[in-house]
């Protein structure tokens, strides 16, 4: 769902925002504003959305897997690749192995998987110890003695006299650099010299392969981004804060208990940031500091809590605000809630800007332009996400090429639009507050759209 707040009204919101502390109808007009804007927002906690089973997960995904390795030919042409081997090790799992076997434990001490373009099909092969069913779906199963590992690799490769053979280093990435250097020489001493000149990274396929999401997908990470709302709502509620009681620490170990009752994992520990009239919040590089555990939540406090999961081998990133209402109070300071506004426009800008085949820098560039344009102080590192959390393919960052801005928007891709603004609070005598947001998203033909509606009005906790 993509909102669009149009010029004139942004306008006129922060102009009169500016004058509100003078005047009583400027008052009054934001009061209309700021409830039309509410209004286009979200009320309630939505509900639990029905996850499937673990026995059908892996059915689910085992016709994923089948759909994935249909892609991968294509791709490897594309790169110039024709073997592609990822050698996986106990307890040294490389991080592109979840996408290319079933979801069980399928490790070996040191299991070789092979992937060979035949010109007219791509065959594949999983040098293994043990006879797994599920891999046998999949896979050719080869199965030496182990110490015949090395002598059996090189005859499949000396048959399949491949021009190049991909490996997995050489990326700027984690999941780009999964080979081992005992892995790496066992390679080279086993295939031989005139083989090890064939190696080459396999780093742009890695990004190809992982940012390319099946559009079945979709369905799934729906629920999956449904799922995180739903506790990031119920986090941020009555059911777990209590003024001046509840702190930082009681929030994040509610919402990573949740998740393990549900017998799911986060791919990062919840963060909670608070901001408060009157007093400064540190900073990390370049960001606002995460609360100390023991830091009790009071009454006037601005919230925020980055958080995400993972489900169906899918990591969703979740971002939301939250203001502990004092007493009397019935709704947020005009200055917190204009504030949100201006986030909100800022994601308008990106989404106008963004189209599939443009990199990240470009859609950076142009969205920073235009957020110049109306006096926002913008700070945007977009990421795509999907496999992992910080997944390969096009960042929109202000770090530049950090995590690939040079890479082109694939079509069906997922981003995580994350995104803030700093804006002077009239009430909070002109005190600047940083208004962080952060929603998955999906590349379509007409741009952009939000996985679960954005939240356009602050949380608010009595």
């Amino acid at each position: 769902m993509k909102i669009q707040a149009s010029s004139l009204t942004f306008r006129l919101i922060r102009s009169e925002t500016a004058r509100m502390t003078r005047t009583r109808s400027a008052t009054i007009l934001l009061e209309i504003l700021f409830t039309a804007f509410a209004a286009l927002g979200q009320t309630g906690i939505p509900a639990m959305p029905k996850l499937l089973t673990q026995r059908e997960q892996m059915e689910v995904r085992e016709k994923w897997l089948t759909a994935r390795f249909a892609l991968l030919q294509p791709m490897m042409k594309r790169q110039g690749i024709e073997m592609w081997i990822v050698v996986n090790e106990e307890f040294k799992s490389d991080p592109v192995i979840d996408q290319l076997v079933p979801p069980m434990p399928i490790v070996g001490r040191r299991d070789v998987f092979i992937f060979i373009d035949r010109g007219d099909k791509l065959e594949r092969i999983a040098m293994v110890r043990y006879d797994e069913e599920r891999l046998r779906n999949h896979y050719k199963l080869v199965m030496p003695e182990r110490d015949k590992f090395g002598e059996e690799l090189r005859k499949i490769v000396d048959e399949a006299k491949p021009k190049t053979i991909a490996l997995n280093y050489g990326g700027t990435r984690g999941q780009q650099s999964g080979l081992s250097y005992d892995a790496y020489k066992f390679l080279a001493e086993s295939l031989g010299a005139e083989n090890e000149k064939k190696f080459v990274s396999a780093a742009p396929l890695l990004t190809e392969f992982l940012d390319t999401r099946l559009p079945d997908e979709l369905t799934e990470y729906q629920k999956a981004v449904h799922l995180t709302d739903f506790l990031v709502r119920r986090a941020f509620s009555t059911e777990v804060i209590t003024p001046g009681k509840t702190t930082a620490g009681d929030v994040r170990w509610w919402l990573l208990e949740q998740v393990n009752k549900l017998g799911l994992t986060v791919w990062f520990q919840p963060d909670l940031r608070i901001q408060r009239q009157k007093k400064t919040t540190e900073t990390t590089s370049q960001f606002l500091s995460t609360a100390k555990e023991n830091e009790v939540l009071q009454k006037g406090d601005l919230l925020h809590v980055d958080f995400g999961l993972n489900y169906m081998g899918l990591s969703t990133d979740w971002q939301k605000q939250a203001y502990i209402l004092k007493d009397g109070e019935n709704n947020a300071p005009n200055g917190l809630r204009y504030a949100l506004v201006v986030t909100n426009r800022l994601q308008d800008l990106l989404f106008t800007n963004a189209k599939a085949g443009m990199t990240g820098a470009e859609v950076y560039e142009k969205t920073m332009a235009d957020a110049k344009q109306f006096d926002i102080e913008a700070m945007i590192y977009s990421h795509p996400i999907g496999t992992q959390g910080h997944g390969l393919g096009p960042s929109i960052d202000f770090r530049g090429t950090v995590g690939g801005g040079g890479n082109k928007i694939l079509p069906g891709s997922f981003m995580s639009i994350e995104l803030n603004t700093s804006t002077a609070i009239p009430e909070w005598d002109n005190q600047k507050v940083t208004m962080m947001a952060e929603d998955d998203a999906v590349m379509t033909p007409e741009g952009y759209k939000f996985i679960r509606p954005r939240q356009t009005a602050l949380y608010l906790i009595k």
